[in-house]
């Protein structure tokens, strides 16, 4: 009786111990979710020499300015900057919107090859990137699209992912009473998707927001491709420049520059997240 007493532990004891724990490895997975852009802030406040520093800086420099000031000797950093966030803002609103449609009707609505459609849709996930680079290019040439904006935008308007995602979320958080309700009030068919719709499905749209505005601000290959006079780099293509140093990279340069041109992202994120878990904790509350 006396080996039980000593193994046997209070209820209210073992909640707070396992409370701790919890906390205390989603403290540990944050700060190794957050050294990386730490130390790349770190490096960008140093000289060249502090990449290779052993063992490694984490005390934050007084040449973050002068790094920068390199950087915009080098390339128009600001102007890429600008049309970064311009091609993510047009891209990421027309996918939202359109694939927010396409899922809405294959979810709800009933017509020919629908289910031969959507798969064909998904089949096209599979397919590699790479291989549709020449036939688009072919396309943006024949348009002359080629050097402009319309080249980046117009091809990513609608994304496979962004159906499928849309069409899962809505299929089971639009209700079809509620379609029906709206019809019988009298509604059309764009009536019921903006004012019926939308509000239920807001937190899938920011998430898929958020996930298709950094792929598109993180691109590389494609604004390489098509992307000729320096007035239209991406932010991408500007970092890339500063690569080309005949006197080795300059680390702190290279860091400087990339830690501002990843502040937008933080913050976009941190906009859209917020968004996100208000819809969710919403309508996880009963009335």
């Amino acid at each position: 009786m006396s080996t039980l007493r000593v193994f046997k532990k209070d209820p209210d004891d073992l909640g707070i111990i396992g409370k701790l724990g919890f906390y205390l490895l989603l403290i540990v997975g944050a700060l190794v979710s957050i050294f990386p852009f730490y130390w790349m802030f770190v490096v960008g406040t140093n000289d060249r020499g502090a990449v290779f520093h052993v063992p490694p800086l984490l005390t934050v420099g007084d040449q973050f300015f002068e790094n920068f000031q390199r950087v915009l000797d080098k390339t128009d950093f600001f102007q890429a900057l600008g049309n970064s966030l311009f091609v993510s803002s047009m891209v990421t609103i027309s996918v939202v919107f359109f694939c927010t449609l396409a899922g809405y009707a294959f979810a709800k609505y009933e017509f020919p090859f629908k289910n031969f459609l959507f798969y064909f849709v998904i089949a096209t996930l599979f397919v590699p990137q790479q291989l549709g680079v020449l036939p688009t290019y072919v396309i943006m040439a024949k348009l002359h699209w080629i050097d402009s904006f319309k080249a980046l935008i117009v091809p990513a308007m609608v994304n496979a992912f962004g159906i499928f995602w849309m069409r899962q979320y809505i299929t089971t958080a639009v209700h079809t009473e509620l379609i029906e309700a709206g019809r019988i009030d009298g509604g059309g068919h764009f009536r019921i998707f903006w004012n019926i719709a939308i509000p239920v499905i807001t937190p899938a749209m920011a998430t898929l927001g958020i996930l298709n505005f950094m792929t598109v601000w993180n691109d590389f290959f494609w604004p390489l491709v098509v992307l000729k006079n320096q007035e239209h780099f991406t932010i991408q293509i500007a970092l890339q420049q500063l690569f080309s140093n005949r006197d080795g990279l300059d680390y702190g340069m290279i860091m400087s520059a990339t830690f501002t041109a990843t502040l937008p992202l933080l913050i976009v994120f941190l906009l859209f997240s917020r968004w996100v878990i208000a819809g969710l904790t919403s309508g996880a509350i009963k009335s």
